[in-house]
This record gives structure tokens, sequence and C-alpha cells, in this order.
């Protein structure tokens, strides 16, 4: 269903059918020590649904790959400006509250 050369980026999407509440399988991913022995890319380590259809799965991974929607915001405790996909101040550690 998803595959890429880097591991980061197939455990990033596993997360994210994670949170969605979709069961996945990660594959592939120790073969870094196999390196010289395999293509380069083949086989890639790849993330595998475990539900009939991928729709649900492919879904998910598409609105997580959507940039953030909204206003940047301003934090009440020290003031910092910070961008709308951060739901928590980085500088002091506040959470965002609405107005």
């Amino acid at each position: 269903m998803f595959s890429a050369a880097s591991l980061l980026q197939v455990a990033h999407a596993r997360n994210v059918l994670t949170a969605a509440g979709i069961e996945s399988e990660l594959r592939n991913q120790y073969l870094a020590g196999a390196l010289g022995d395999l293509p380069m890319l083949e086989p890639g380590r790849s993330l595998w649904s475990k539900t009939r259809s991928n729709r649900p799965a492919l879904r998910a991974l598409e609105e997580a790959g959507k940039a953030p929607s909204g206003a940047p915001w301003t934090c009440g405790e020290c003031g910092e400006q910070l961008e709308p996909q951060f739901t928590t101040c980085w500088r002091c550690g506040a959470a965002f509250q609405s107005a």
C-alpha cells in the first residue's frame, strides 16, 4: 500500500494509520544490514494494511499530508507567534487556548 526508501517515512505513515485506528504492518524494516547484497531500492521498506480495503488507510495518509488550515496564533503565556499546526507553544510549552 505504501513504500519508501526511508524507514522514517514508512514509520511515520504507520503512526498516522495507528492514530486513525487502522491496523498495519511494517515490512522489510531491517534490510539495512543486507545492503550490497540486494538491489538499492528493492525490496524497499513497505507498509501493508491489515484491512480488506486500502481506501480508509490511503484516505488517512492523504489527510495527514495536507497543509494545516487556520490562522497563526499567539501564545497567551509568553507571546510567541506560532503557526496553526502547533497545538503547544514550542518556547514555553503552554497549550493552545482558543479565544
